[in-house]
């Protein structure tokens, strides 16, 4: 089997390209747009139509989805396999979402089930993963100098999306000022369902894609992607702002929170910043030697699991998560993680799990056996060939 991968840096191409290789597939890789991130849908195009008139593809392939792929696809007859990693992805309001030839892949039920309508043989649910081999390179190799660095009661590596919160730099009303606040607020006391898209007006929603210049209004959609972008792309990087800040300065009252991130941390009262991390040869040995990882997913993932589930459990560490709807699916929650539904749960679990150490550490240990087993990239791709195959999802 012979396909391309069509690249752009994504953390989890290098993975899924390896295990492709690993199953006997030829992978031939575009990476124009990993050092140009200015390439034109019409240059993609020209690019994909080279590879398909010069090589005998099974498909081509790509992390998120690319509406020029798709067409450039569909017209050679020639299947686009894609697997979604990220929400809100605006690529998928595309009217090439409907293209016969699409064989595409969420990770999120919620998205699935809101996107799969508008192609339903050809939209999949497909679960995130990662690699404990790569892992378990890192970590067999730590030294107690790496212990002693890495260690902290509760560890949260990521961004606090204040530098990605484009809501912060648009002049609104008093009235949807106070509208959205009114809304965070709200939605910071309710875990496992995201309601602030069916609570938007028309006013709010008029008037933040009015304040922002740059707000995404494709040409080629098949309805109005407004009120979706507002609630995931707006509100929700406000959301996550808010509640990764207030969350670590009131643990920070408590315990030793230690801190891995490239964001403005000046919010932050008695957190131990320590900067960021290379995600390939230090983030492994920061969930490994914390006591406790911490995960807050950001509301635009509805119902799914992120990748920073996966990659703590699949380096031997212990995961405390806002509670997700499809964690039960995977995971029995108090056996191989544990989830918060409040804040005060959260401050709870925290200091119970500190001075309970074995409990804690067979978790963790459960965990990664659960997820060394039944969720890495090579189970993963192994079920997207399976339905590419003519298996059932």
């Amino acid at each position: 089997m012979e396909i391309l991968f069509y690249r752009y840096n994504s953390i989890c191409e290098p993975d899924i390209l390896q295990v492709f290789n690993n199953f006997g597939i030829t992978v031939h890789t575009e990476e124009m747009e990993m050092t140009d991130k200015h390439i034109t849908p019409k240059q993609c195009a020209v690019k994909i139509t080279e590879w398909l008139t010069t090589h005998s593809l099974a498909f081509v392939f790509s992390v998120n989805f690319f509406p020029a792929i798709s067409y450039t696809c569909n017209h050679f007859k020639v299947p686009y396999v894609c697997w979604s990693v990220d929400s809100p992805v605006p690529e998928l309001f595309s009217n090439a979402l409907k293209n016969e030839w699409n064989r595409i892949f969420l990770f999120d039920h919620a998205q699935h089930e809101f996107f799969r309508p508008l192609n339903p043989q050809h939209i999949f649910y497909l679960p995130l993963a990662t690699n404990v081999k790569r892992w378990e390179n890192v970590i067999l190799n730590m030294t107690d100098g790496d212990f002693a660095k890495y260690d902290a009661d509760v560890s949260f590596v990521g961004s606090l999306y204040t530098e990605k919160c484009r809501y912060d730099a648009l002049n609104l009303s008093p009235y949807t000022q106070g509208f959205v606040d009114g809304l965070i607020e709200a939605q910071l006391k309710v875990y496992g369902h995201n309601f602030i898209p069916d609570n938007l007006n028309d006013r709010v929603i008029d008037e933040i894609a009015s304040a922002d210049p740059d707000f995404y209004e494709g040409s080629d959609t098949y309805g109005d992607t407004r009120r979706y972008l507002v609630a995931h792309q707006y509100i929700g990087m406000k959301l996550a702002a808010v509640e990764r800040e207030r969350t670590l300065n009131r643990l920070a009252k408590n315990f030793h929170v230690a801190l891995y991130t490239h964001s403005d941390t000046s919010p932050l009262v008695g957190v131990d910043c320590r900067g960021g991390v290379s995600t390939l040869t230090e983030m492994p040995k920061v969930f490994h030697a914390s006591k406790i990882n911490l995960n807050m997913t950001m509301r635009p993932i509805e119902t799914g699991l992120s990748l920073r589930v996966w990659d703590i459990l699949g380096c031997g560490g212990f995961v405390l998560t806002n509670y997700q709807a499809e964690i039960p699916e995977y995971f029995e929650i108090g056996r191989e993680l544990d989830t918060y539904e409040s804040m005060e749960e959260l401050e709870q679990k925290v200091h119970y799990y500190l001075s309970h150490e074995d409990e804690r550490i067979e978790i963790a240990i459960n965990g990664y056996e659960k997820t060394a087993r039944y969720h890495t990239y090579e189970s993963r791709l192994a079920e997207m060939i399976r339905i590419l195959s003519g298996g059932n999802n």
